[in-house]
């Protein structure tokens, strides 16, 4: 069963690319602590998550934490130096915090795979925005379909 409010999220292994290259980080570590807003995207530069889904969580940042967020946090099924390639290339800079799952590991543990083989991706996370509190799982957003809208930065924002 999909990850609910009221779930605390797992403990898994994420990435984050530095200055000196990938670093390792636990969920706990990187989403665990405060109010935390993580979205989920089924890859890196792809047309919906690169035009739509990040831009629109950078371009809500000020207004997320004005509402008392204080993590803003992106994750997907790509490896540590596409996170850092596609927020450098969205203009992120410390706006959101870029998570690598490149084995999937998270993705699994919260029961929100997508079989993106028949596009050449793969298993890949669904597409989803999720409210955490100290690593608690207040509300979650998953989309039923392809698109953005029940995870979107101004859906979040409304359920602030």
């Amino acid at each position: 069963m999909a990850i609910q409010a009221g779930d605390k999220i797992p403990e898994v292994q994420l990435w984050r690319m530095t200055d000196d290259g990938p670093k390792a980080t636990t969920s706990t570590e990187a989403l665990g602590g405060g109010k935390v807003v993580l979205f989920a995207v089924p890859g890196a530069f792809t047309p919906t998550c690169s035009d739509y889904h990040l831009p629109g969580f950078v371009l809500r940042s000020d207004e997320l934490r004005a509402k008392g967020v204080d993590t803003i946090a992106c994750l997907s099924v790509n490896d540590p130096f596409v996170m850092g390639a596609w927020g450098r290339a969205r203009n992120v800079g410390d706006d959101v915090v870029m998570l690598s799952d490149g084995n999937g590991e998270f993705t699994r543990a919260v029961d929100l795979e997508m079989d993106g083989s028949g596009f050449g991706l793969g298993t890949r996370s669904r597409r989803y925005a999720a409210i955490l509190d100290d690593g608690v799982v207040t509300s979650i957003f998953v989309e039923e379909g392809p698109g953005l809208d029940v995870s979107s930065a101004e859906s979040v924002l409304a359920a602030l």
